[in-house]
């Protein structure tokens, strides 16, 4: 889910249709997607599967939670898309379709917001072509969605669009699955032996420690299992973590988050979660959705009662903007203040941001 403010007409499906691979950050397959419109504007987008490993039952009960999620923002209506190279051209699939997005629109009465149009394509590609579920007859091509606005603005922020939504969870997969075995026993170990003390001293040294691995990531270089196995256990004291939260909005944030998506794809669980919020985090702050909400996936899947987790799909699920959730890291600030511990100053973000 991401929330955007396109520079297009909304009334126009053929450039709607086209915006949403850069809106997801990969082109959606064997999908319905929600679009939430407010002011004029486009809101959040949701999506979710229809693979056919996706009973109805499961697809109804995702399409009850898909509208209360879309409510939460209050938007004034919304506009699904079902993407399906082979149900396009089937009669009996929009049929389901259509049964399957009427129960959508219900969904989304209850909340107040009324579902304008049901839109289904074959492919969304230059050339794919949409019509609308209900018979009405309108229909015709998608725009090209390189030349979408909302992918020249992703591409001018720096983001990277994915052919699909697996490239993009490969960002954050692990990679050497024997090292990440071997480093769990090494990191249960270490943390056998600690102290259950823990003075300023301890914290602040933790932290100066992730500061400099940062660095030494973004030379290209490899972090040793030494430095893994401290890092892992510094991630889970609440102090260091919180402080560690203030590097997304910091001049070395970039820095910052190339570190938690390698220890993400490195430490095994349960401090793997850790690394996958902090990289949600960074990712949310600085805008990219996707990447946010892939990594609260896998750390939701491995500790679905992880509060900051948790918190950050909310807001990430109700469209609340960037600019809101970096006021989160006003907190580490305060503590990095605390402990004596020199964190790089504010960045200054863009109007896009």
């Amino acid at each position: 889910m991401r929330s955007h403010a396109p520079d297009f007409q909304l009334n126009r499906p053929g450039a709607l249709i086209a915006a949403l691979p850069a809106v997801l950050g990969f082109v959606p397959e064997k999908s319905l997607v929600l679009v939430t419109i407010a002011r004029g504007e486009m809101g959040c987008v949701l999506r979710m599967d229809l693979s056919d490993n996706v009973s109805r039952d499961e697809q109804g009960d995702t399409v009850e939670h898909l509208a209360e999620v879309a409510a939460a923002a209050r938007p004034d209506s919304a506009v699904a898309v079902v993407v399906d190279a082979d149900g396009a051209r089937c009669p009996v699939c929009n049929d389901e379709y259509r049964r399957l997005t009427a129960r959508l629109a219900e969904a989304l009465l209850r909340w107040r917001v009324e579902l304008i149009a049901v839109h289904v394509v074959d492919r969304i590609a230059a050339g794919g072509r949409w019509h609308c579920v209900d018979g009405c007859g309108a229909g015709g091509a998608v725009d090209d969605p390189a030349a979408s606005p909302v992918a020249v603005a992703a591409v001018l922020d720096g983001r990277r669009l994915y052919a699909r939504r697996s490239d993009l969870q490969q960002v954050i997969a692990v990679e050497d699955r024997v090292r990440t075995a071997a480093l769990a026993d090494a990191i249960t170990a270490a943390q056998s032996g600690q102290s259950p003390s823990r003075t300023d001293a301890d914290d602040r040294a933790d932290i100066e420690a992730a500061l400099r691995a940062a660095k030494r990531v973004a030379r290209g270089r490899r972090l040793t299992d030494a430095q893994l196995v401290r890092l892992a256990g510094a991630l889970t004291r609440r102090t260091v973590r919180d402080t560690l939260y203030a590097l997304a909005v910091g001049a070395l944030a970039d820095q910052a988050e190339a570190l938690w998506g390698e220890l993400a794809r490195t430490l095994p669980d349960p401090w793997r979660v850790e690394a996958l919020v902090l990289l949600a985090f960074s990712a949310y702050a600085r805008g990219d959705g996707p990447l946010a909400g892939v990594s609260l996936e896998a750390a939701l899947r491995s500790d679905g009662t992880h509060r900051m987790a948790s918190m950050l799909d909310t807001a990430l699920q109700s469209g609340m903007r960037p600019e809101q959730i970096r006021e989160l890291a006003a907190t580490g600030y305060r503590l990095a203040r605390r402990l004596g511990v020199t964190l790089p100053p504010r960045r200054v973000f863009g109007r896009a941001g």
